[in-house]
């Protein structure tokens, strides 16, 4: 069994490593400070590479595993958290296009989105529906050739400042639950969308988050993903993915308030000596790197068993993603206490670090939900006996 990562892999993290520094991290405090969403730098990304991290290379992608996705976001959160989560929601917006898109579909807006030349936003949570999300209610009839989307959308992360929309909507009874649900590519300025205020937020200031209203958007049904009535099956296997790249995002802010702590550490002194030299102060530290490499651990390995197309990938991803966006929250706190008073004012980053991460625990489906998923799955039998 081999932990070590690969040359090409060391790479593509040092190359991600490198964008963030020249890109995002020395810009991160004013994006938020502004609420600032970066085009041009996330247009930028697209050059790097960055926004087509798993979108299949016959259709212009790089054509990576989702552990290699997990490496990269890793590394670019490291500069600015808000972000590089915006950035993997348009890698799974584009996954899911240049996947189950007809030719026509990919070739409209696939190479676009990996140049960064048109950005993706992905509609599923709605104001009554969020962790259920079988129950949504946004429906698409359809007119001979084309459906009317009608309803809203809500939390959507980008939208209003983004070109194309997947959204999920009822093609099916209003009673029809998940095999009622399709998935639709929407062009963000189609006529009868309409985008509510910029959410104030407690973090994620970097990227704007929005109601998107539908009333009678009409639509080519050449635009659907996949046959009527498999878009919650997408949706749900684009949230695998997801769970794992959210939980990378988490990985990196905790990797970057380890650093930070360390160095403050190391720098500080009270009572007549280097805050590092506190035993309280040294046990706390490595607490915090314990249990991140055990959630980086988590991570990888659940992104090594889906692109093994594990059939208990599903649950694994819920697992890595609970433990480490919890983690992340944890020891980004931890470092907050560990700067005392500096920890809390703008000037360092800690107190956005704190800000940023809380939410991972809510998006991608909350960990109360991933609880659940794992539960069930370890209620069938022999699946328990499986995790060894």
């Amino acid at each position: 069994m081999d932990f070590s990562l690969t040359d090409d892999q060391k790479a593509l993290a040092a190359a991600a490593a490198d964008f963030a520094r020249a890109e995002l991290a020395e810009h991160a405090a004013d994006w938020d400070a502004r609420s600032h969403f970066p085009v041009d730098v996330i247009r930028r990304a697209g050059e790097a590479g960055f926004l087509g991290i798993y979108t299949p290379e016959e259709h212009g992608g790089l054509g990576l595993s989702r552990l290699e996705a997990s490496l990269i976001f890793e590394q670019l959160a490291q500069g600015c958290i808000s972000t590089t989560a915006y950035l993997t929601i348009h890698n799974m917006v584009t996954w899911m296009i240049a996947s189950w898109g007809d030719d026509a579909l990919r070739q409209a807006w696939v190479p676009a989105m990996v140049a960064g030349e048109a950005l993706g936003s992905y509609c599923l949570t709605e104001p009554g529906a969020g962790s259920d999300a079988a129950s949504l209610r946004t429906k698409a009839v359809r007119e001979g050739d084309e459906y009317l989307i009608s309803g809203s959308k809500m939390f959507i992360s980008g939208a209003g400042a983004t070109e194309v929309l997947v959204v999920m909507a009822r093609t099916g009874a209003p009673d029809s639950g998940a095999g009622g649900v399709s998935a639709i590519v929407v062009p963000a300025d189609a006529a009868g969308i309409e985008y509510g205020k910029n959410e104030e937020k407690m973090g994620w200031k970097s990227q704007p988050t929005r109601l998107v209203s539908f009333d009678g958007v009409r639509v080519p049904v050449t635009h659907r993903l996949g046959a009527e009535g498999e878009g919650f099956r997408f949706a749900m296997k684009g949230l695998d993915g997801g769970r794992l790249n959210i939980a990378s995002c988490s990985l990196g802010a905790a990797q970057q308030a380890l650093t930070l702590s360390r160095d403050y550490l190391a720098e500080r002194k009270q009572f007549g000596r280097e805050l590092s030299q506190f035993q309280a102060l040294q046990f706390k530290l490595a607490d915090m790197a314990s249990e991140l490499t055990a959630a980086r651990l988590m991570v990888r390995h659940a992104a090594w068993r889906l692109d093994q197309n594990d059939p208990e990938a599903t649950a694994h991803c819920a697992m890595a993603k609970r433990f480490a966006t919890d983690m992340g929250f944890t020891v980004c706190n931890e470092a907050l206490q560990l700067h005392g008073g500096y920890g809390y004012i703008r000037e360092y980053p800690l107190e956005r670090m704190v800000r940023d991460t809380r939410v991972h625990q809510i998006l991608e489906g909350t960990n109360e939900i991933m609880r659940l998923i794992v539960a069930r799955r370890l209620l069938a039998d022999g699946v328990i006996e499986s995790l060894q």
